[in-house]
């Protein structure tokens, strides 16, 4: 029973070493942290990165309600990530490099403090890569598109703010025509793909600055709590 009880202890404790505790928020996540005595130090622009190293995902018991450290709702099938220092919103195009498969996706988060990984994915972009159910794949890391910070840290307009994404396009439609009507006069419904399911997106806009985007998502967040920016 002791043995027991002081192995759950242990466990416990483990779990709450590996924790992250980066900065949290719109304005947090680009200041210095420090996990396990290491400091961080987020980069100011994305232009031109490459990394190698290990690509490692969530395990399904990350997805209890938990949010990013940029303040959005952490979702299985989504394509985002996790990396250390680069800009929020980030694209970044992930190249597994034991199978040749590719996946973009978006930075939201703060992770891996594993040594030797470079990048957290959710569980749908390790199946992009092929390697969900395993531990990790060697993988390379670049940037592409337009990169939050760029340019002396502005990205040039205009922005939108995403307010939901819908497997039915009349449904996007329909919130498309609500945004029209609340004064998002060029309000736009873009079409992609996630796993291989087309989807409708839903884009609110234009804004001519990125602080401008911003402080409008953060009205929008009361509606729409998995709202955020993103460059033409």
């Amino acid at each position: 029973m002791w043995i027991r009880i002081l192995a759950a202890l242990l466990a416990a404790l483990l779990a709450a070493s590996c924790a992250s505790h980066a900065p949290r928020g719109p304005g947090g996540t680009q200041r210095p942290y420090t996990i396990k005595g290491k400091t961080y130090r987020p980069l100011p622009s994305g232009e031109g990165y490459r990394e190698e190293g290990l690509a490692s995902w969530y395990e399904p018991g990350w997805f209890s309600g938990k949010t990013t450290a940029n303040g959005e709702r952490l979702r299985s099938g989504e394509l985002t990530c996790a990396h250390k220092v680069l800009p929020m919103n980030t694209m970044l195009r992930v190249t597994n490099l034991e199978n040749g498969r590719e996946v973009t996706v978006r930075v939201n988060d703060r992770g891996p403090f594993v040594a030797g990984r470079c990048v957290d994915l959710t569980p749908a972009g390790a199946r992009e890569l092929g390697f969900y159910g395993k531990g990790s794949a060697r993988v390379c890391l670049a940037t592409e598109g337009d990169v939050p910070g760029m340019r002396g840290g502005q990205l040039p307009g205009p922005f939108y703010v995403q307010v939901g994404a819908f497997a039915v396009r009349e449904n996007a439609d329909r919130l498309s025509q609500r945004m029209l009507r609340k004064g998002y006069a060029r309000t736009r419904v873009q079409e992609g793909s996630q796993t291989g399911q087309v989807l409708w997106r839903v884009q609110a806009g234009t804004f001519a600055s990125m602080d401008e985007a911003h402080a409008e998502q953060e009205r929008l967040s009361v509606e729409f709590p998995d709202a955020f920016v993103l460059a033409q």
